[in-house]
């Protein structure tokens, strides 16, 4: 079962996190660590084992996949119009399943980790 403040506060971190570790610890891989990190901290704090870290963790990259897709689709339509809606609808569908993938990696192996050390209740 989803628990929707873990996985709110789980977008906000991962946000936040790879932000800062992609500029400051390393532009390769340290937005994958930020993301790790996001996930790692939702799985432990659900406190629903494996799978539930997992799966908070994921419902929570897969959120912030999206809403980055809704603004690549409102920012283009608001800055080019028709063709910029058309270039955002296809940059936002790409990015969407490109970053699905990796949130469910990253986020969804660290919730599982953070699930596996927190236990269940």
């Amino acid at each position: 079962m989803v628990k929707w403040g873990p996985v709110i506060v789980g977008f906000i971190l991962a946000v936040i996190l790879g932000n800062l570790f992609g500029i400051y610890v390393n532009q390769y891989w340290g937005v994958n660590l930020g993301l790790f990190i996001a996930g790692f901290i939702v799985g432990y704090w659900v406190h629903e084992g494996i799978i539930g870290g997992l799966w908070n963790a994921t419902v929570a990259g897969a959120f912030g996949s999206i809403v980055l897709a809704i603004l690549l689709i409102v920012g283009g339509t608001i800055f080019g119009g028709a063709a910029g809606l058309a270039a955002g609808a296809v940059t936002g569908f790409t990015i969407v399943i490109v970053s699905l993938i990796a949130n469910i990696v990253f986020m969804g192996v660290g919730g599982a980790i953070g699930g596996m050390l927190s236990g269940s209740d």
